[in-house]
């Protein structure tokens, strides 16, 4: 039997595409819902067109987390994937899903990590930082911001005449290639790897 997989994303969902399509053809998950906490996230066309119902909840359903834990048991979902998704995702939605929400963050955690930091906000501090690499890191979800353990870093290099947007054009490739393969790899147990491993991949160029 399939495992059914929610996302929650909080803008234009391009990682949840990109998700979805990579296991469109796989007997091991199906995904059911798309959740968002906005109603004009770009998210809910990107569903409508891969034919995947979404739904809206408010700041305070997410928060408060009871409604939202009750639609996804409803739904028989097994896991959770945060795919820009920009709350903090209650306590009693963690304890029902055990190392079962995973979340993407456009950094080498635990470097710009923490509340706020996202999206642009991210790339614009490691520019100011003058670092020379950057990367994404995906990790187990837990009470804290960017806090759960590690399960996989990829990373790309960083020239002196980056910018944030190219800082960020480096980063989604890494999203794209990475993201739908820690899912195969936690969750669909193609490599025998263990659920707390740490396991880097490393891209240079």
């Amino acid at each position: 039997m399939a495992s059914k997989i929610a996302i929650l994303a909080s803008g234009s969902g391009s990682n949840a595409e990109n998700i979805i399509r990579y296991f469109q053809k796989s007997l091991k998950f199906e995904f059911p819902l798309i959740l968002s906490n906005k109603s004009d996230a770009f998210v809910h066309e990107r569903a409508k067109k891969l034919g995947i119902p979404s739904f809206t909840f408010s700041r305070q359903q997410f928060l408060e987390g009871d409604e939202v834990l009750v639609f996804l048991q409803k739904y028989n979902i097994d896991y959770i994937i945060l795919a820009g998704f920009l709350l903090k995702v209650p306590e009693q939605i963690i304890k029902a899903f055990p190392n079962k929400i995973i979340n993407i963050h456009p950094a080498l955690l635990p470097k710009y990590g923490g509340k706020g930091m996202y999206g642009d906000n991210v790339h614009k501090a490691v520019k100011a930082a003058d670092d020379s690499e950057s990367g994404i890191t995906i990790h187990y979800v837990n009470e804290n911001y960017d806090d759960g353990n590690i399960i996989l870093q990829a990373k790309c290099e960083l020239f002196s005449d980056d910018t944030p947007e190219t800082i960020a054009q480096k980063v989604h490739k890494l999203e794209y290639e990475h993201f739908p393969k820690a899912v195969e790899m936690i969750w669909g147990k193609k490599t025998g790897m263990t659920r707390s491993g740490f396991h880097v991949f490393l891209d240079r160029g």
